[in-house]
Parts: C-alpha cells; structure tokens; sequence
C-alpha cells in the first residue's frame, strides 16, 4: 500500500533563524551596498530584461498597490504589482495612469467653467479643498484653459455669491503658460523667475494639459534609485489570473505593463501551464510574466519548464492569509525559500537558466527581509509592510486613539477575489482564506523604506557582502532555539518606552 510522503524536518518561519556576522572590511559600509536583482529570467552570461535598484516589489492586492503606490515605488527602484481583482479596464487604466506619470506635471482635479459662479467656486474648494481652480471653456480637465481663479482673486464678504467666474478670474491674456514640450526644470525656472505659485501647461490649441506648483519643488529632489524604462516612464507590474487571461493581457500590454504576474494562492497547476503557454504562443517572450505560488522544488521546476520568468515562493504566510488554518496547506516560509533556491541553482546549472525568485509572505521584522536575501530569494514581495503607508490606497482611520490603515486579504469576503483560489468549477469564493483588519499607520513610503533597506545594507556588512549574490555566497545561517528567541528581545529589564510594538521593526 502507498503511504503519504513525510518530510523529515519540521518547516521553519524566518523569526527562527539568525544571521552569524562574518569579517568586514574597511570597505563593508552600507553606503557601498548595492541592492540590484534580477526581476526576471535570463541567460548565463546575459543581462535581464529587468533589473531592480531594490529587491522590494509591492502584493498584488485591492488593499496596496494601485497606481499611486506604484508611482511611490518605482522612484525608489523597486515595482508594484497593480492588483488584477478589478475590471480589465480599470486595471489596464490604472497601468496608463502610472506610464503616463510625469513628476511635477499635475492633472488638474479642479476645474470650473466661465459662466459658473463665486458659490460653485466655494463649494468647489469644500469638495477638492484646493483654492487653485482652472477655468476651462467647459469645466473639464483638459478643456481650453480661459483663466484661473485663486483665493487672491476673491472676497466672500465682499462679494455677490452670484458674480460669474469670468468677472472675477485672471483671465489667460493676464497668465504666464508654457507649451506641451516644457520640462520640469524649465517650469521650475519660469515659477521662479516670474514669482508664480502656479504655472499651467497648455496644447497648441491651448487645452489645459497640467499644471506645475511652487510648493511641489521640495518634493521633486532627486531619486537616484528610480526605475525606468528606456522612454523616462516609471517601470510598473501587475496581476493576472488563470481565467481572463486572453483579454485581460492584450489590454494591460497595450497600457504599457512592463512584467505581468499570475495571482494565485497556488500555482502548481495546469490552469498556471495553459496561462503561460497561451502567454508564449501570443507574445513570444516579449511579455514578461511571473507564476505561483509555490513552495517545493517541484512546483519550481514545473513553473520553470513552463516558461515563468520568476517564481514566486510561500503559501499561507502572510499576515491576513488563513489559507493554512482554513484548508491545512503550506510550508514555514523559510524552509520554502531555502528549497526553492537551491532547486533555481539546480536547474541553473542544468540549463544556463537563471529564473529569480521572489518570496512572497512571513515578512514581519525588516531582518527578516535579510535572511531571505541570504536564504536566495531574489527580491521578496510584501503586503502588510506597503499598506501601512500614506502611498496605499486604503482609508486612515482613527482606533482608540492610535491611526490605522485598513488592509484585507484578496481571498477575504470584502475582496472577493475568488480568482485566486480558482482551481476550476463554479465562479465563486466558496469560504475565506483572507481576513480584514487594521495596520498601524506608519507615514511616507519613501522614509520607512530608506530606514528599511539601510537596516539590510548594515546587516549585509556584518556579513562581509557588498551585494545580493555575495550575501547569499556568503551568509551564515543558524536556527536558534525557543529560549534564545526570547533572549533575543529586550528581557529582564523594565523598558521606559513600552510602545516599541512589533509591527514598526
């Protein structure tokens, strides 16, 4: 009689495991660390088609990556994945949104038309709480620019609530504009030397285009990390599943995407096998797609042989995911990236295949993000991390004092992405495999992940590594036991800060 395959050691989650230092030199400082890695697969002695300034890529999620976030990530070298549980349309038009992203260059969300009056202005500026309005000949975004109106520009008290806009508007004749072809440097200067708050950019039929803002030039400092493509536009991903693919890829690739990924809780499946070949029989390898999820070696290779250009590694691990209470599938997330990574050098050894890998849930301490790297995962994919910032499409609410960030899980009744959790049969979410809950709020994405990654260059030069591939080359791994964990913390002593919670690490 067959018996079921038992695994002779237990699965291990990253908070088992400590990095031991190794020697550094004089020239192991952090700012020497470079934290470049392959986004996707590619030939020995070849370069990607993609490579990340930084290993972090944002989950394909309602509650994190929207166009906003991506925006947000990519000027600091890494990539969302826009999350695919919306409409092909919605999708493709949030993809355009981030391709169509200049920096500066601001599309006007607050518009009136000239025959309008001082108390649509009024309520105007309750609704947006802007006190910039363009007057446009028919109150659209891009409609002819005719003048402007701010609060310099009227009285309440002095005023008839009924005075038409163009009475009281600077009229265009009045205005300094600049044409289409304007750069940002330009505008700045024309700001500058004109004393202007703001500067309109028009078409040559002088439609309204953008508009450029004074107070927006701190927040243009450089990004030396940002990643883009070869035309200047932000490098963006996202997700797809195993169903509308026909349509919903041809439609993100005409928005732009730069690297598609199949969403799935579990990705050794023939639905996986039909999604990529159809993928590669359409668009050759011209379309950069990633698969999963996985968490052994043969769900690697399978994906690898079926023509994935990463593989995305870990199942029930991540913070609103209860696939592994629900249906008891899944594996210690440290243990499936230590096993995945060794079956990638394999099959690169075999084939002159590089496949990266990414590891995706169980992040909870930035160290972990670290052991990760060394275990030989590429670039890690996060969720909870993400929406705890402003950058994240979801609302901030107050809880007992403290503000929150909401975030939900894509197999969660609120999201509904039976997709997912798809493997054929009725169209439906038979039962939850996601929760709904609250993150603690945590500010900017660009300050937590610059104190994020200065924390994993410091680690990776207690290591002796000056990048990736050396960290893994060269990292010491050891478990620990269930008593030094505890040792690990702050123990024996009664801390005069009691709020240092797990979630800010």
């Amino acid at each position: 009689m067959n018996m079921a395959f038992y695994y002779d050691e237990p699965a291990h989650t990253f908070s088992e495991y400590l990095l031991v230092p190794g020697y550094s030199s004089s020239e192991c400082v952090p700012a020497n660390v470079d934290l470049r890695t392959p986004l996707v697969k590619f030939k020995k002695g070849e370069e990607p088609a993609i490579t990340m300034n930084i290993p972090l890529v944002s989950a394909i999620m309602q509650s994190v990556s929207d166009d906003k976030m991506a925006v947000a990530l990519s000027k600091e070298g890494g990539i969302s994945f826009i999350y695919g549980s919306q409409s092909i349309e919605d999708e493709a038009a949030m993809v355009e949104r981030v391709k169509t992203h200049r920096a500066g260059f601001v599309s006007s969300d607050s518009n009136i038309r000239p025959d309008s009056t001082l108390a649509d202005i009024i309520a105007l500026k309750e609704r947006t709480g802007h006190s910039t309005v363009a007057v446009t000949s028919d109150g659209t975004v891009n409609g002819k620019l005719e003048g402007i109106v701010t609060s310099r520009d009227y009285r309440v008290s002095r005023m008839d609530l009924n005075t038409k806009v163009k009475d009281f508007m600077t009229p265009i004749d009045e205005m300094i504009t600049a044409p289409a072809e304007t750069t940002l440097q330009e505008a700045n200067d024309i700001i500058w030397e004109h004393k202007l708050n703001t500067l309109p950019i028009i078409d040559d039929e002088g439609k309204l285009l953008y508009m450029v803002f004074r107070k927006d030039y701190a927040t243009h400092k450089e990004y030396p990390l940002e990643l883009l493509d070869s035309k200047k536009r932000h490098i963006v991903g996202a997700g797809i599943n195993t169903r509308d693919y026909a349509e919903r890829v041809p439609a993100l690739v005409n928005a732009g995407v730069d690297v598609l990924c199949i969403d799935s809780s579990e990705g050794y499946s023939e639905w996986q096998k039909i999604t990529l070949a159809w993928i590669r029989e359409h668009y050759g390898d011209s379309v950069k797609v990633g698969a999963g999820n996985v968490v052994d070696a043969a769900g690697f290779r399978f994906l690898a042989e079926c023509g994935a250009d990463f593989v995305k590694v870990g199942i029930g691990g991540g913070s609103i995911c209860i696939t592994r209470e629900q249906k008891g599938i899944g594996r210690g997330q440290a243990t499936a990236v230590i096993e995945v990574a060794k079956a990638r050098d394999e099959y690169y050894k075999e084939t002159g295949i590089y496949v990266p890998i990414c590891s995706d849930g169980g992040i909870v301490y930035d160290y972990h993000m670290t052991l990760a790297l060394a275990m030989g995962a590429d670039f890690l994919m996060l969720g909870r991390y993400f929406a705890r910032f402003d950058e994240s499409p979801t609302n901030k609410v107050n809880i007992n004092g403290n503000y929150m960030k909401e975030y939900w899980g894509e197999g969660s009744n609120r999201a509904r992405n039976w997709q997912r959790y798809d493997l054929g049969g009725a169209q439906k979410l038979s039962f939850e495999e996601g929760v709904d809950s609250y993150v603690p709020y945590a500010g900017s994405l660009k300050d937590n992940v610059t104190l994020t990654l200065n924390k994993v260059r410091s680690t990776m030069c207690n290591c002796g590594a000056l990048n990736i591939p050396e960290l893994q080359a060269k990292a010491k791994i050891t478990l620990v036991s269930a008593t030094s964990i505890v040792e690990g913390g702050a123990h024996d002593v009664i801390l005069k800060d009691n709020s240092m919670n797990n979630y800010v690490k």
